[in-house]
């Protein structure tokens, strides 16, 4: 059921909690940049019909969530996600996300390590911003509260998706487009902001004691598969699902190859 909370500042945060409570840890599923929790539904369409109970929040400032301006940190992201836990009365869950989400859950474990049940991380990179980084990303935001998101959703769509997903997927194309253009620019702004101080998180991820999902798409350009190969290569134990024909998003161009990867990976966990 979709519905809301209030955090801790105020934010109202919207959150989808689906499937039925039971013996597995939930999972919840975080979004990345300038997106919402639905694209997630190819994932917890599948989670659900597996008997998982799936949680999936709209960020602050994204989606149904209150916007939020100024700079939001990675770690107000991680600590709303710990509230909404809290709100639900869930010590452990398993956490995942994709490029920005993936470095919330990895803030989130970092924070948090006794409330992770296991870590999914598609498509993002464990390193702290450059400096040229920074500039960028504060550069991004002055220009999306000057213009609004919709230049930036035609120029990067075919980074998000693999070029030859845009043409071949339209319906997803439309979608991803569609979730991009709707993001209030002084939300995706402030995340921006942001994520341009995050820390650097490869020491907690070299010390996780849960298991560990890296998935990336074959033919992603903002982090390439040698990047996943080394966070992979960084973190014991951990499992590695490159997915062919993706770019950015694989959980979006190959859902039912994204999805036997990671109930594959959930279902080794009990």
């Amino acid at each position: 059921m979709s519905v809301r909370y209030t955090a801790v500042d105020g934010t109202a945060l919207a959150y989808d909690d689906l499937g039925a409570p039971g013996d597995p840890p939930p999972v919840v599923l975080v979004h990345g940049h300038p997106f919402d929790r639905t694209m997630w539904q190819p994932q917890t369409t599948a989670l659900v019909a597996a008997g998982y109970r799936v949680i999936v929040p709209d960020l602050r400032g994204y989606g149904e969530s209150g916007v939020v301006p100024g700079r939001t940190l990675l770690a107000d992201f991680a600590d709303d996600i710990a509230a909404l836990l809290d709100h639900l009365g869930l010590a452990r869950a398993v956490v995942g996300g994709v490029s920005m989400g993936g470095q919330i859950a990895m803030e989130f474990h970092r924070s948090y390590p006794g409330r992770v049940a296991a870590l999914v991380l598609a498509d993002t990179s464990p390193v702290a911003e450059t400096e040229d980084g920074k500039a960028f990303r504060n550069r991004l935001a002055d220009r999306l509260l000057a213009e609004g998101m919709d230049g930036y959703a035609s120029e990067v769509i075919d980074k998000m998706l693999a070029p030859y997903n845009v043409t071949a997927l339209p319906d997803v194309a439309a979608q991803v487009l569609g979730m991009m253009r709707s993001t209030a620019p002084e939300g995706a702004a402030a995340a921006l902001r942001g994520r341009a101080e995050r820390p650097d998180y490869r020491e907690s991820l070299a010390g996780a004691g849960v298991p560990v999902l890296v998935v990336v798409g074959a033919d992603d350009v903002y982090t390439p598969v040698a990047e996943a190969r080394v966070l992979h290569g960084l973190i014991p134990e951990a499992e590695l699902a490159v997915v062919e024909g993706a770019g950015h998003l694989p959980n979006l161009e190959r859902p039912a190859v994204f999805n036997d990867a990671l109930t594959g990976f959930l279902a080794k966990r009990g």
